[in-house]
C-alpha cells in the first residue's frame, strides 16, 4: 500500500510528475512536465523536454499494461541516433507524483520498461510495459536440437575476449548504414550470428548483431541486422566477435566446446516421428541411430 504524503493528498497545485529512466549501459536520465528543473536522489529532472505521458492503465491479473510516453527528437537528453541505436531498448522507467516545492515529498506511482518505440516526423511516442512483461520470457530450458546458451555466457563457457574469437580493427569499407567492410583472413561465417561494437566514430559504443559475413578482396565484409542510426565512416574503430549458429557441429569443430553444449543433438525430429517403417528402411532394427 502506497503512502501518499500529506502535501500530495489535499491537491494538484504543487503536484509534478518525473520520469526516471534508466538504459541498459547505466545512463541514467531524469524528465519533468514542471516548468522548472528539479532533483533528487541525485538525479536532476530537466524541463522543457518535450515528454508527454498519457494515463497508465493497471488491472488484476497477469496481463500486461502500461501506457505511453511521448516527445521531441530534439529534446536535450533523447535524440534520434540513440533511438535508432537501441540505447533506449528495454530501459527502465520509473513514474513519480512530486510536489515541486518540496521534492523529497513525493510517490512512486509505476515502475516499468521500455517497449516499442514509434518515429512520428520529429517525435517520437514509446510504449512503457508494467514490468509483467518479464513473465513472458522464456525461463528454464527448452528440448530442442540447437543450443540454447549464448555464445560466451556462463552455460557456454566460451571466452570471447580471446585473441582466437575476436577482432580489433577498423572499418576499411562501408555503405554507411548496414555493411562493415575489415582487413583480415577469417573462416567462412566466423563472424555470422556475432557481434560488432563501434569503438569509435558517431556510434561509439553501440553493439550491434551481425547477420552474415561476405569473404572481399583483402578482408570480409559483414551485413548488420539493424542500420545504425549515425553513418558509418571509413575508419571508425570496431570490436567484433565470433558468432555461433548453436549447431553441435559448430560447437565441436569451431570452439571444442561439446561438453557444454546445451542441446539436444540426438532428438529425433518430425519426420521421424510420422515416419512409417515398412520392410527394408534402413535402421530400423530397433538399435542406435548413432552406433
Amino acid at each position: 500500500m502506497r503512502t501518499i504524503p500529506a502535501t500530495l493528498s489535499g491537491g494538484a497545485m504543487t503536484a509534478a510528475r518525473c520520469w526516471r529512466l534508466t538504459r541498459r549501459d547505466g545512463v541514467v536520465l531524469g524528465f519533468t512536465d514542471h516548468d522548472r528543473d528539479l532533483s533528487f536522489d541525485g538525479v536532476a529532472y530537466a524541463a522543457g523536454t518535450g515528454l508527454e505521458a498519457a494515463d497508465m492503465q493497471a488491472e488484476l491479473g497477469f496481463a500486461i499494461t502500461g501506457g505511453e510516453a511521448s516527445g521531441a527528437l530534439s529534446s536535450p537528453g533523447i535524440t534520434e541516433a540513440d533511438i535508432a541505436n537501441g540505447r533506449y531498448d528495454g530501459a527502465m522507467i520509473d513514474l513519480y507524483l512530486v510536489d515541486w516545492t518540496t521534492p523529497d515529498q513525493r510517490v512512486l506511482l509505476e515502475r516499468g520498461a521500455i517497449g516499442e518505440i514509434r518515429r512520428m516526423g520529429q517525435a517520437f511516442m514509446a510504449e512503457i510495459r508494467s514490468l509483467s512483461f518479464q513473465l513472458d520470457e522464456e525461463r528454464g530450458r527448452l528440448f530442442r536440437l540447437g543450443c540454447s546458451a549464448d555464445l560466451g555466457d556462463a552455460q557456454c563457457g566460451v571466452a570471447l575476449d580471446s585473441a582466437a574469437y575476436r577482432y580489433d580493427g577498423a572499418v576499411i569499407s562501408t555503405d554507411g548504414r548496414l555493411s562493415v567492410g575489415v582487413a583480415g583472413s577469417f573462416p567462412d561465417g566466423f563472424f555470422a550470428g556475432g557481434q560488432v561494437r563501434f569503438t569509435s566514430g558517431g556510434n561509439a559504443g553501440v553493439r550491434v548483431e551481425i547477420r552474415a559475413q561476405a569473404v572481399r578482396s583483402g578482408g570480409v565484409v559483414l551485413t548488420l541486422w539493424q542500420p545504425m542510426g549515425l553513418p558509418i565512416q571509413v575508419g571508425d574503430g570496431v570490436s567484433l566477435r565470433a558468432g555461433c549458429d548453436k549447431q553441435f557441429s559448430t560447437c565441436r569443430t569451431r570452439f571444442g566446446n561439446t561438453i557444454n553444449f546445451r542441446g539436444f543433438p540426438h532428438m529425433p525430429g518430425n519426420d521421424f516421428v510420422i515416419l512409417t517403417v515398412s520392410d527394408g528402411t534402413p535402421g530400423m532394427d530397433g538399435g542406435s541411430f548413432f552406433r
